[in-house]
């Protein structure tokens, strides 16, 4: 549902605003819900680049090669998917705003990451979003260079003669990478890596409040959608699902 702010002000720390929705149904959803609490988005206005388009088209070809459905109905399950995952309405890739575009190739490279989903050319090469990747990647222990399995490179230095058991790392800045390309990052150092590849450490304990918000993990049509791998049946003959199955 979208609303029309019209004034802003800041009052003590804290940001105020009047905004209007179309209709009744606001009203009416708020008395039902009995609450006042709600979540806000924030459109510019901008509509789908021709950039965003081409990588989610890209990311959802490489995942229905992984599951063995047919292009158009891997569109069609990873939006509804991304719905269940975010709590987003319906939307068209034709005409959807930028934030929309740059939040669905979120969650089709997070599910990527999560499921080990091969794509034709790197994550970081696909994302919109550099700090959601790298955070994605940490979490899911994925280098956010090439995608193979990885390690956490601590870009701040933990530092001699302490217990990493017991040491409090949340303050420090740390990278997935694997064993390749950690050893690269060792051999050229963080600043000179960093301007390589582009790419940048996050602070540790801004992974975890990421995933602490994140509500975009163990969703129903998780398995739905993994279910559409190629399999064979007792003739031999390939399933793929249907779009009516939606």
């Amino acid at each position: 549902m979208e609303i029309d702010i019209s004034k802003a002000r800041v009052v003590n720390g804290k940001t105020e605003f009047i905004a209007a929705a179309d209709g009744t149904e606001l009203w009416k959803l708020l008395q039902r819900k009995c609450s006042r609490r709600a979540e806000l988005t924030v459109f510019d206005g901008r509509r789908i680049s021709i950039d965003q388009r081409k990588k989610i088209y890209a990311t959802l070809n490489d995942l229905a090669a992984w599951t063995g459905y047919l292009p158009e109905e891997c569109k069609a399950r990873m939006k509804y998917y991304y719905i269940e995952r975010t709590g987003g309405e319906l939307f068209s890739l034709s005409t959807c705003e930028m934030d929309t575009a740059r939040s669905f190739l979120n969650v089709l490279l997070d599910f990527c990451l999560e499921n080990g989903v091969p794509l034709r050319e790197t994550g970081l090469d696909r994302t919109d979003d550099i700090y959601h990747y790298l955070c994605s990647c940490i979490r899911n222990r994925k280098c956010c260079i090439c995608g193979a399995p990885a390690d956490i490179h601590h870009v701040d230095a933990i530092g001699m003669g302490r217990d990493r058991r017991h040491y409090d790392d949340s303050g420090n800045e740390v990278i997935a990478l694997c064993r390749k390309h950690h050893s690269i990052a060792h051999q050229k150092g963080n600043l000179e890596f960093f301007r390589m590849y582009h790419v940048y450490g996050i602070r540790r304990a801004d992974v975890k409040e990421e995933e602490d918000t994140d509500e975009t993990r163990g969703y129903t049509l998780l398995p739905d959608i993994r279910a559409g791998r190629l399999e064979e049946d007792a003739c031999g003959v390939c399933e793929v699902g249907s779009s009516q199955d939606l």
